[in-house]
């Protein structure tokens, strides 16, 4: 990369300038300079549906941010079986800081698209940046909580509650229904009937028949078996349980 010509006026990147992470992700808390130094070592590319971003016990060499798409993390147990603990979009941060292997793995469950980096480099720029570390810390503990409200609705909530749960989220985290102001949205389903099945803790046949009593009661419409469109996020929310 040609540093002298990829700079902006104001000093940042061109390959910055318009990045969602750049502007509500880790890299909003870095520097012109060192948004420059980031950018030197930066690769992005796209990765097909499926793709495996990394692996359970992988020695872990980059971190990446999430410029579009939707990341799927799930667990192993020894026997082969796997269960979905998580999603990731745009503009997450895929990785985990200070430590050598990873204990998770991520497939691209869409067309992704990553900006990637360097693990020493993304612990430099830790140890350099109070705030970059800050973000990191704050995505942990949104991830946390995150975690804690979904065993709550897989704990305590109806079937029929967790899909429109499961719905909601999707509705206020892909693109390009990312707006917080948003009252409505349409998106496709970014999981198969299978893989909502088994984050949600339910059987297809459940899942399917809530799709559909929530189509029925003009909550959603869904076309070609993928493409939702929710004409009310606060209807959609009245259903969650919440």
């Amino acid at each position: 990369m040609n540093v002298r010509q990829d700079i902006h006026s104001a000093g940042v990147p061109v390959l910055c300038q318009s990045c969602e992470a750049r502007h509500r992700g880790l890299c909003g808390a870095l520097e012109p300079d060192q948004l420059v130094e980031l950018s030197k070592t930066a690769s992005r590319h796209g990765v097909s549906p499926g793709a495996e971003l990394m692996g359970d016990a992988e020695v872990v060499e980059r971190y990446s941010n999430v410029l579009s798409g939707v990341v799927k993390l799930t667990k192993s147990l020894s026997d082969g079986r796997q269960q979905i603990v998580g999603l990731q979009f745009a503009p997450d941060f895929l990785g985990r800081p200070f430590k050598s292997e990873s204990a998770i793995n991520a497939e691209a469950a869409t067309e992704v698209s990553l900006c990637s980096f360097p693990r020493t480099v993304i612990e430099r720029m830790m140890r350099v940046s109070p705030g970059f570390e800050h973000r990191l810390l704050k995505q942990a503990l949104n991830d946390l909580d995150e975690a804690r409200d979904w065993m709550v609705a897989l704990g305590r909530k109806t079937a029929s509650e967790r899909v429109a749960s499961f719905l909601l989220m999707i509705a206020r985290n892909i693109e390009p229904a990312s707006d917080p102001a948003a009252r409505s949205a349409s998106f496709d389903l970014p999981l198969t009937r299978a893989d909502i099945a088994d984050f949600l803790g339910l059987t297809i046949e459940t899942v399917s028949r809530q799709l559909t009593r929530l189509r029925t009661d003009d909550v959603i419409r869904i076309e070609s078996n993928r493409h939702v469109t929710v004409d009310s996020l606060s209807r959609l929310q009245q259903r969650c349980g919440d």
